[in-house]
């Protein structure tokens, strides 16, 4: 009874960690209709056609930044961001390249596009398919710079407007400010004018992904009203997606394993971008089948004649490390997307953060948050040993009732359940305490699984704890543990059960070979203090006799 409990906790928690993204992720809280990509302004309604033709984006001249964290590609077509490259991560195949997160090679699209849209049909402004004008077609931040600043520009037929496209880029910062001066130097004001700002991006996951280790990659929003909410990309393929609300806060974008490139409406340190002057919605379309769009539209105020106004709106493009969330907008952790366990999986997270910060190593803070959490969890971990304990020590008196009622099953039972009221033992005793232990042992491996932190950590001869030990070391130890477990549990009544209780473990361990070695350090952990626990509960448990 009680090994099949230990065999019950294991299937469930790796059953619900491999599958939750399937059955339980969040889905998007909006009405499916098709997206119509509009902006309204004082009154008027604008066809915002920012359709593309797949992944055949033109170029013209290519712009490169280089700044301490991240190498960067413009395109002077659209002024868009061709190509991101994070400096401080490395190729998941290839670890001698820096990590690509935004890229437009090789069959791949992911990425940043803007542009301008008028209501008036004779006023052109510069969208993504708008060829700019740059000074210079290379930047490098020197050390002595905070900022870096990128200038396009782009002028409408007419020459009346005056249109300047800047990236800023601050030293040890993801967040990148995009932003638009729109100079009218003509006699009338532009009225009915909107800005878009998206992502592109196709539907391949990132590299390192496999059937056991599989996260979420996707559209993904957030503000105040509809908390955070992910897009699969088929259901955006079927145009069923729809956010009309107006928002005035959150974000936007696509996240993946580790990485993601997001809007920002609320930056920290930044005025809001939308008021009652400009006001936002977010958007996502499919663009011919085998693109997703995922942005925000911003409908801008009247521009008088010969007066400038300017708009920025923030993106983020990097690693969803801690600290480089925190620092640029609020809730921007939800990326994780932790799903049904946030509730878990967030305090976990931040506890290891600052066990990291005492011991300086990753590996070392997995091991004591596990301890932390065994600690914690003790008291019911306790009451589940001593019932499995006491169910041991009765096996043989169990025995002796089916040698005197043999095949009569129903006379067996009967018997069981007199000894168990006589000797004041639950036989499901044991259950309870290890199902309510289940959330918080899978909050743990999700806050685990999303740790960019784990991304190139070292950790005794593991070189990086987001990959799979090199050597099957760890794995090799957890199915020993795992198979030594079974001994401390009371046997099964049939020894063909019995046998098949002992192979289990052992055939649940191999899918452990495939683990991103820092979560089979969180499972080794767990496992060789759960058995320390157990040892010692059944020593000092007063046992029937």
């Amino acid at each position: 009874m009680d090994t099949r409990r230990l065999i019950l906790f294991i299937a469930l928690s790796l059953g619900l960690m491999l599958l939750w993204d399937k059955y339980f992720a969040p889905q998007p809280a909006t009405t499916p209709q098709t997206i119509e990509a509009t902006a309204s302004t004082t009154g008027s309604t604008v066809t915002n056609n920012i359709t593309d033709s797949g992944s055949a984006l033109t170029n013209d001249k290519t712009v490169e930044i280089t700044t301490d964290l991240m190498k960067v590609q413009l395109s002077t077509v659209g002024g868009d961001v061709r190509d991101i490259q994070l400096l401080k991560y490395t190729d998941y195949n290839d670890t001698s390249k820096p990590y690509n997160l935004m890229l437009n090679q090789n069959g791949r699209v992911f990425v940043a596009q803007t542009g301008l849209v008028s209501a008036d049909a004779n006023l052109q402004l510069p969208s993504h398919k708008t060829v700019f004008r740059a000074d210079q077609t290379n930047f490098v931040m020197s050390p002595d710079q905070n900022t870096l600043k990128v200038n396009l520009t782009a002028t409408t037929e007419s020459g009346g407007v005056v249109v300047v496209k800047t990236f800023t880029f601050t030293r040890g910062s993801y967040v990148v400010d995009v932003s638009y001066q729109i100079m009218n130097n003509t006699d009338k004001p532009l009225n009915g004018l909107s800005a878009y700002w998206r992502f592109l991006r196709d539907e391949k996951a990132p590299d390192g992904e496999t059937k056991f280790v599989h996260t979420f990659t996707g559209p993904v929003y957030y503000n105040d009203n509809a908390k955070f909410n992910t897009i699969k990309f088929e259901a955006l393929a079927k145009n069923d997606v729809e956010y009309p609300e107006k928002t005035t806060n959150g974000w936007v974008g696509f996240t993946e394993h580790y990485f993601t490139g997001l809007w920002l409406l609320n930056p920290n340190n930044h005025n809001p971008i939308c008021s009652n002057n400009v006001q936002c919605r977010f958007n996502f379309k499919n663009e011919n089948g085998n693109l997703a769009s995922a942005g925000v539209l911003t409908d801008l105020p009247v521009i008088n004649a010969h007066s400038n106004y300017s708009i920025d709106v923030p993106m983020y493009v990097g690693p969803q490390e801690y600290y480089s969330l925190l620092n640029a907008a609020p809730e921007l952790e939800r990326t994780k997307d932790y799903g049904w366990v946030y509730i878990f999986a967030t305090p976990l997270f931040w506890l290891l953060v600052h066990i990291h910060k005492f011991v300086n190593n990753w590996g070392w803070a997995i091991v004591l948050l596990t301890l932390s959490v065994k600690i914690v969890l003790y008291p019911l971990t306790r009451a589940s040993y001593k019932s499995m304990a006491r169910m041991k020590a009765l096996a043989p008196k169990i025995e002796k009732l089916k040698e005197r009622y043999g095949d009569d099953k129903a006379k067996l039972q009967q018997a069981m359940m007199a000894m168990y009221r006589e000797e004041k033992v639950n036989p499901v005793g044991g259950c309870l305490p290890m199902l309510l232990q289940i959330p918080v042992f899978i909050g743990l491996y999700w806050a685990l699984l999303g740790s960019v932190e784990l991304r190139q950590a070292s950790f005794l001869w593991i070189n990086d704890l987001s990959r799979p030990d090199p050597y099957y070391i760890l794995p090799l130890i957890l199915a020993a543990t795992m198979f030594l477990q079974t001994f401390l549990n009371p046997p099964a009544a049939d020894p063909v059960q019995q046998k098949m209780m002992r192979i289990m473990p052992l055939a649940f361990s191999v899918m452990f070979f495939f683990f991103p070695a820092g979560l089979v350090v969180y499972w080794l952990v767990n496992n060789v203090l759960s058995m320390s626990q157990q040892w010692y509960v059944n020593r000092h448990t007063k046992l029937i006799k």
